[in-house]
């Protein structure tokens, strides 16, 4: 249930309306955007008579919200929202990002992948310190010594980490080590007590839908995580797994706008692990700029042959370059005709 107030409700009339929807049980989320106030009311909300609630004079009128999922819905939120991953980095809400670098860390190349993925145009560093793999006979990643690498290459470059964090128990890690955005996989899309946690700090949080996830499993696991008080979410399509055995994945690009009407979260588009060919990469991260993502994750490494994990879906440095003007071209015909809209 939503409550739209009327224009010109004061903070104090807010403040006393919120207050007694809390006495009643249930939470809140306020969303001021330039036109109008809503209140969004979290919980059983039978415990509210929505008449009555439509009768006070500051509420111009209730309407009751049907999905499960509140505090990722955009008609809770109707504005974008723009997540704030630092060194002044922002996704959504009109912020487009190209999150680059290695499938994982492996040791001293990641500084030359990185300052390379940096001079193409890439604004955040992705890389894998922590691997979950099919095989437990696959490698697993470095760890901790994993996120150090990348927090000197971040550090230099002034760019924001992207990396995937897979265990609870490791939450105070990642924070220690001042990790701009932790990644939760495919893997750990439905990982609850995983989701609770990070959603106890308000470290950004690239949240990747899982194998087989539907689009609304993806937003109730947001939801999760912002149930907790962390509402910097950014939703990740990374393919899903059907019938078609021809790429890695079945890249679901209907889910960018389908997430953007649903949702006022910023959606990120991962062209690498949806095909997992090379060849296929540069094609699907244009389609999904056409499509209005708000940004890419591409996987780059100066020797995808020697990879130590998913070298055949990695661009070089120099198809990375390629790509990045390409992405550029379309995103300038996007914000041409957004202007012109």
């Amino acid at each position: 249930m939503i409550a739209i107030l009327k224009k010109g409700t004061s903070d104090q009339s807010v403040s006393h309306l919120v207050s007694w929807i809390h006495k009643k049980g249930l939470d809140t989320h306020i969303s001021r955007g330039k036109e109008e106030t809503i209140i969004g009311l979290v919980g059983d909300t039978s415990r509210i008579d929505p008449f009555l609630l439509e009768s006070m004079d500051i509420v111009d009128q209730v309407k009751r919200v049907s999905e499960p999922f509140k505090k990722a819905n955009r008609k809770f939120h109707p504005e974008d929202t723009a997540v704030n991953c630092g060194h002044g980095v922002k996704i959504g809400a009109g912020h487009f990002q190209v999150i680059a670098g290695p499938c994982s860390v492996e040791g001293e190349n990641l500084i030359r992948i990185a300052r390379r993925v940096k001079k193409a145009g890439a604004t955040m560093l992705r890389g894998g310190a922590f691997k979950p793999r099919t095989s437990p006979y696959a490698y697993q990643g470095m760890g901790a010594e994993g996120l150090d690498l990348l927090r000197e290459a971040a550090d230099e470059l002034d760019m924001p980490i992207v990396t995937e964090i897979m265990d609870p128990r490791d939450v105070q890690l990642f924070l220690d080590k001042h990790i701009e955005v932790m990644q939760i996989g495919a893997r750990n899309a439905q990982n609850f007590p995983l989701l609770k946690e990070v959603g106890k700090t308000q470290t950004p949080v690239l949240l990747k839908r899982g194998m087989s996830g539907t689009l609304d499993e993806l937003l109730m696991a947001a939801e999760y995580i912002m149930s907790e008080g962390n509402e910097n979410v950014i939703l990740c399509e990374r393919g899903i797994r059907t019938f078609e055995t021809r790429t890695r994945n079945t890249f679901d690009l209907n889910a960018v706008p389908v997430l953007h009407h649903l949702s006022h979260l910023p959606v990120v588009a991962d062209p690498s692990h949806a095909t997992g060919y090379t060849r296929y990469v540069e094609p699907m991260a244009l389609a999904a700029t056409a499509a209005g993502a708000d940004g890419l994750e591409i996987e780059v490494h100066d020797n995808p042959s020697k990879a130590w994990s998913d070298g055949a879906q990695a661009l070089t440095p120099d198809q990375f370059d390629d790509t990045m003007r390409r992405i550029r071209a379309i995103r300038e015909v996007i914000c041409q005709q957004t202007v012109q809209e």
